[in-house]
């Protein structure tokens, strides 16, 4: 069984739990590539100043370690889903101060992407569920994740790769499960996250390699029409690295300004080889 909860293998969880009740918790999805877990130390920091600002105890880094590498011991490329809740407390929103976290730690197959997905770009939609304004819960990888939920369920065309959510106040935001790039004139541009949306792993670090290559890196509001005049397009989590969009909303982009070296120094840090 690839399933551990809190260290036992197990596919049994409390319904009192309050990661079920509540969605009070938080989640990482980290690469296992040629059998180590890909940027370990960045997924385990965004995890323990989520548990910080949400007020949930941490678990032990050590701890979770340990378990992660239990569960992918036989496997050179899969994908480990760790899972951190405020773990069981009685009826009502209130937390209880003695509350015991429960973590989750999954392992389960490498997605089927297409290579091509990277040779020639994908397409994306624009999705009409929108994301709510939460300044307090922005950036948080949490499990409330209702939203994504409802976009993804907007298509079932196999040849649309992942759709592009707005804000409630019609500003970009982030796809489904990625963040977004934009490329104008050399520069990168990726949407300001104070609102809403998820702090990518693959974001932050495209962002810290940016400045490294001396590329031009700006953090802004970004609106359709930036989108629809820009000029290349790209989407980025922990599992894809940097994928170009080739289509979005049928309109199309080229792939050729999206810097080489920025890809090449992403697959690095992916692959351990930084």
């Amino acid at each position: 069984m690839n399933l551990l909860i809190n260290g036992e293998q197990t596919d049994q969880i409390s319904a009192l739990d309050r990661g079920i009740q509540y969605g009070d918790g938080l989640f990482e999805t980290i690469a296992v590539i040629d059998g180590r877990l890909s940027l370990w130390e960045r997924h385990v920091q965004r995890l323990l100043s989520g548990c910080e600002r949400l007020g949930i105890t941490a678990p032990e880094p050590a701890r979770l370690l340990a378990e992660a590498k239990t569960l992918i011991s036989h496997q050179q490329r899969a994908v480990l889903k760790i899972v951190v809740t405020r773990g069981i407390g009685g009826r009502g929103y209130r937390p209880a101060k003695d509350a015991q976290p429960s973590r989750v730690l999954h392992c389960t197959p490498w997605p089927d992407y297409p290579a091509e997905c990277w040779k020639k770009g994908i397409s994306m939609r624009l999705c009409t569920t929108g994301l709510g304004i939460n300044p307090a819960l922005a950036q948080l990888k949490h499990l409330n994740r209702l939203e994504q939920v409802m976009a993804r369920s907007e298509w079932s065309d196999p040849a649309i790769f992942e759709g592009l959510m707005l804000d409630s106040d019609g500003r970009v935001i982030e796809g489904t499960m990625s963040n977004l790039f934009l490329i104008k004139k050399g520069a990168l541009i990726t949407p300001d996250l104070k609102y809403c949306g998820v702090a990518g792993i693959m974001r932050g670090l495209i962002i810290e390699l940016a400045s490294k290559l001396n590329i031009p890196m700006q953090i802004e509001g970004v609106s359709l029409d930036d989108v629809k005049s820009a000029d290349a397009l790209f989407i980025s989590n922990s599992l894809i690295g940097i994928l170009p969009v080739r289509v979005f909303s049928g309109q199309n982009y080229h792939l050729e300004p999206i810097p080489p070296a920025l890809i090449q120094a992403v697959d690095r840090q992916m692959s351990g080889h930084s």
